[in-house]
């Protein structure tokens, strides 16, 4: 957990029982919204991804993927 969250869920504490209610409700809002963006653009990618992975396995069989030198 970064020092943010852990310092915003500290100072969370401190609320009545019913803020902490309503902050949980908007903190689970949030969440799922964000997961929900996510699916979205990972959806959106996959073509692009696919073109990528189709032209980086021309390049190989074509033979112009050179072996990275990790010691250089």
């Amino acid at each position: 957990m970064t020092q943010a969250l852990s310092a915003a869920i500290a100072t969370a504490f401190k609320l009545p029982r019913e803020e902490q209610d309503v902050l949980a409700s908007i903190l689970w809002e949030e969440i799922a919204s964000a997961e929900e963006c996510w699916r979205d653009r990972v959806a959106g990618s996959q073509s692009v991804l696919e073109i990528l992975a189709a032209e980086a396995i021309r390049d190989f069989d074509g033979g112009r993927i050179e072996p990275l030198d990790e010691h250089e």
